[in-house]
């Protein structure tokens, strides 16, 4: 195995773990009013609202619903399939 294809799969499963980081924050935030969910979120929050911040300032939330998160998914999902197809 070459370096470069060392980093590539390394950036791609990264990119993975990532999104259901992603999917783990999202399905979360449902449960806000649960002291369990809280404490998660208290893990996860700083680590995948950077990312999540970007696509709010595109989307505004639409009557208290986030739609960002849809697009951040799908851009990830993007950008892991053009890493892994390196």
């Amino acid at each position: 195995m070459s370096a470069t294809e060392l980093v590539t799969d390394s950036l791609a499963n990264f990119l993975q773990i990532y999104l259901l980081l992603l999917f783990v924050r999202i399905l979360l935030s449902w449960f806000q009013t649960a002291g369990w969910a809280q404490q998660a979120m208290s893990y996860l929050s700083p680590i995948t609202d950077p990312y999540l911040n970007i696509f709010r300032s595109f989307i505004p939330p639409l009557g208290g619903l986030d739609l960002s998160p849809i697009l951040a998914i799908i851009v990830l999902q993007i950008v892991a399939s053009l890493i892994g197809s390196v």
